[in-house]
């Protein structure tokens, strides 16, 4: 059995770290902040050097209070963020352009011819979430020079000298072959991107290099992008099952087995995790504002922070008629708009804080659920629950919405990071022969079930509003 594992999470806002022992749990957390510059346009950026840097300080911060050496080394990654560097120096030539960014819009609208083709050989829309159109708009506008990647290879890159990404993470470029999990060289050829030198794709539990980025030498084994990771460490390893993670962006996935499913219902059909060359597949829906959403809210003085969803959301018993759609950073899956803006309607004079809260907790779920029935569409059956993580899940008044609006079990998971112990399993899988998936990952039990407390005819009511008020935003908008 190995012992402790260090597992870092380095996401949108910040970087999670945690020492986790099989045998005694998480010995030691630490955190560190990232602060993504949002700019005007659409623009998020980020400085690579900061996103190191938190991995360094909240490993170091994890091993401190663990007080005890780890054998390995798990890694989750944003999966989208982009940079240029220099792979002789390791020295960034670009900022990170963030998951979020749209400046590659127009690149995506000069390619709309190639959008099917795309589709069909990568499981993706054409959309400026995913990375290659970010990497093309670097080569075209900013510099030529060096490599340009997903940030994960250049965190590796520094911390082992290697030069990877794993599958799952390549999955989310739009330039892996989804079937064979290999690079497209048609895909890259549409992008422009043919000369590129890209990074071996490898497997999430592998031994790719030894870091000292945190003193001794440690073998960095688990690699990951972070919906995956928390796949993972939701235990939902088969079809019929799937989970919501409520970060910075809320995200869906369902596991659908051992073939990937190009359905027709707008969700993406992407790697889940390639482990010892068999690649398990999932489908995936986003929604690119929930954390981010409150963080609006606060920001306009309507709250002071998360932890006022319940109290001033619970102040009013509905939403007194307000509906909002939260597309604060566009409409993702299933409709693939990110052109578009939210919108806040059924306002008047005594439309209160708890108004707004509540219909940001319904215009939430309401997203969240389309996306549970765009699944459930694509595999063919009915979703049996859905297992949800994420900061926001803390708001029991957000998770009771939630159940209301899918007419499901929503099953809280007691692991908030699972993003971090799903790179824990990995890394130990990574590190340790001969252990099973199943043994690597950690006890699932919920701390909270929300079953449904209303009707599916009210449900319906509630959610034919939401899809009523986004139909106005998609009208209003020119395609």
């Amino acid at each position: 059995m190995t012992g402790p594992v260090l597992a870092v999470d380095q996401g949108t806002s910040g970087t999670k770290a945690l020492v986790i022992c099989p045998e005694r749990g998480i010995l030691g957390t630490g955190f560190a902040a990232v602060r993504p510059r949002f700019l005007p346009g659409g623009l998020v950026e980020a400085d690579p050097a900061e996103l190191y840097d938190s991995v360094v300080a909240a490993g170091n911060r994890a091993l401190a209070e663990a007080g005890e050496p780890v054998t390995a080394l798990g890694l989750a990654n944003q999966g989208e963020t982009v940079l240029a560097w220099d792979p002789a120096t390791g020295r960034p030539l670009t900022d990170a352009l963030v998951w979020q960014d749209r400046r590659a819009e127009p690149l995506c609208a000069e390619l709309a011819e190639h959008a099917e083709e795309l589709r069909e050989l990568t499981g993706l829309p054409l959309d400026p979430y995913f990375a290659a159109p970010k990497m093309a708009w670097i080569r075209r506008h900013l510099t030529t020079e060096g490599v340009v990647t997903t940030s994960d290879t250049w965190l590796v890159h520094r911390l082992t000298g290697a030069y990877v990404t794993d599958a799952a993470t390549a999955g989310r470029t739009q330039l892996l072959d989804l079937d064979r999990t290999a690079w497209s060289p048609r895909a890259l050829e549409v992008y422009g991107l043919s000369g590129e030198r890209l990074p071996d794709v490898v497997d999430a539990a592998q031994e790719v290099g030894t870091t000292t980025a945190f003193g001794a030498p440690v073998p960095l084994t688990g690699l990951a992008v972070d919906q995956q990771a928390a796949l993972l460490a939701q235990r939902i390893t088969t079809p019929g099952g799937a989970k919501c993670t409520y970060g910075t962006g809320a995200f869906l996935l369902a596991h659908t087995g051992d073939r990937p499913r190009r359905g027709t219902s707008g969700l993406v059909s992407c790697v889940a995790w390639r482990l010892a060359g068999h690649t398990s597949y999932c489908l995936d829906g986003q929604v690119y504002t929930a954390a981010s959403a409150v963080r609006w809210l606060t920001d306009l003085g309507v709250i002071q922070g998360a932890a006022d969803l319940d109290p001033v959301g619970g102040s009013v018993p509905d939403s007194g008629g307000v509906t909002f759609v939260p597309a604060l950073a566009g409409l993702a899956a299933p409709w693939w708009r990110g052109d578009l803006r939210g919108s806040l309607t059924g306002l008047g004079l005594d439309t209160g804080p708890g108004h707004l809260v509540r219909a940001l907790c319904e215009g939430l779920a309401a997203q969240v659920a389309e996306l549970a029935d765009a699944a459930a569409a694509d595999l063919g059956t009915p979703l049996d629950t859905l297992r949800v993580d994420g900061g926001l899940t803390r708001s029991a008044l957000l998770l009771q919405t939630q159940a209301d609006l899918l007419q499901r079990p929503v099953e809280v998971s007691a692991l908030p990071d699972a993003t971090a112990l799903g790179a824990g399993a990995l890394a130990r899988l990574g590190a340790t022969p001969g252990l099973g998936l199943a043994d690597a990952l950690p006890d699932w039990k919920p701390s909270a079930v929300h079953e449904p407390r209303i009707g599916p005819d009210e449900a319906a009511e509630r959610r034919a509003r939401f899809r009523a008020a986004v139909a106005a935003l998609l009208d209003g908008a020119p395609a």
